[in-house]
């Protein structure tokens, strides 16, 4: 059942959802720029406001046919919902409201501009939002988008990776934004047509994640991130790691997450359960480096660093994987924390052979991982 929010700010988060369950590729970074459009633009004129909402929310030429039966559908089910407005005798509360963030009720908009009611303030801030929320605070009701917002992300972010230019001095394809800034001295007239071709891109991935006990509260969601990127971005190679080391690649390219994760945690002999970083990573170094590190590849390891097993061998391994590959990335869900760390023996064995170490708990810190890449 659709419920009319108090908020026009409250209305759209709802309808993303709505379009969420039409199959939509909607993340919460949609949804923050959709109520940011919102103090930019006339939201009374329903036409604007339909444009605009269309214009963030639409990732391909399937989502912009789809879109406008889908609003019509939508808003006109909001007219007759429940209405979750205050009481008229109850005072509402409002907040602070910064950058002028703020929205008006939506019952005056949807009658015509004609509101006899309290009108009640409303603000978006993504402070609180899933972007910034710590996977393991997450509520079970937002589990689900928070798994789809995961998805989203990924997938962008691999389909980044495999579009890069550079420059071309074949007159194919025109780099306007490079054309842009070379011309900027002739007052805006294009004299000079710079050209870019598609960059092959020989970058590999090889991931190392995690699934003990330790890191249970994250493990799921940062599996997501790699099952969906892997489906966009093929040159990785996937690994889980708790008391022993598993080749993962093959089930991740499986189409349904769910399945492939039930199999996951039936096959994973430690899965939650205690973590031998140094023996994973000493067979990894014998039984797969050979075939999958070079000077191409990027090494990323998720895990808390928490280790049970040999702290000498975890050492050695760290520094032949550092040597074979082109860069190692290690994240870490416990660096979130402003009091953190990594004193634990595991983490000051394997940081001499680090390139990059981060925090790892939020789609936001997720977001980051892209410009390491």
């Amino acid at each position: 059942m659709i419920l009319r929010q108090t908020s026009l700010s409250a209305n759209i988060v709802q309808f993303c959802r709505f379009l969420r369950s039409r199959s939509f590729t909607l993340s919460v970074e949609e949804e923050a720029t959709a109520l940011d459009a919102m103090q930019f633009i006339n939201y009374t004129d329903r036409q604007i406001f339909k444009l605009a909402l269309k214009t963030v929310l639409c990732r391909n030429r399937k989502e912009l046919n789809e879109f406008d039966i889908l609003f019509i559908e939508y808003w006109k089910e909001l007219s007759k919902a429940i209405d979750a407005k205050l009481k008229p005798d109850t005072k509402p509360t409002l907040k602070p409201v910064s950058r002028d963030a703020s929205f008006k009720s939506l019952q005056s908009w949807l009658n015509g501009n004609r509101n006899n009611e309290i009108e009640q303030k409303a603000s978006y801030s993504t402070g609180q939002n899933l972007l910034q929320k710590d996977f393991s605070v997450v509520p079970g009701e937002e589990l689900q988008e928070l798994m789809q917002s995961i998805r989203a992300l990924s997938k962008r972010m691999a389909t980044h990776l495999n579009r890069r230019y550079q420059k071309s001095t074949k007159t194919k394809l025109p780099d306007l934004r490079r054309s842009l800034r070379k011309n900027m001295r002739y007052g805006g007239e294009l004299f000079h047509i710079v050209f870019k071709k598609p960059r092959r891109n020989r970058t590999k991935l090889v991931i190392l994640s995690d699934v003990s006990k330790s890191m249970d509260l994250y493990a799921s969601f940062l599996l997501q991130f790699m099952f969906a990127f892997q489906q966009v971005y093929s040159r990785i190679e996937t690994f889980s790691f708790s008391t022993s080391l598993q080749h993962i690649t093959p089930l991740l390219k499986q189409h349904d997450f769910s399945a492939a994760l039930q199999v996951l945690t039936a096959q994973s002999e430690g899965w939650s359960g205690g973590t031998k970083i140094g023996e994973s990573l000493d067979h990894f170094s014998k039984e797969y480096a050979l075939k999958v590190l070079d000077k191409r590849t990027i090494v990323i390891i998720l895990s808390d660093g928490w280790d049970t097993g040999s702290i000498p061998l975890l050492e050695f391994n760290m520094e032949l994987i550092h040597k074979k590959s082109k860069k190692v990335i290690w994240l870490n869900p416990l660096a979130g924390y402003s009091l953190y760390k990594p004193e634990v023996a595991g983490m000051q064995a394997a940081l001499p052979f680090v390139d990059i170490f981060a925090a790892v708990y939020n789609v936001e810190s997720l977001q980051k991982l892209v410009k390491w890449l």
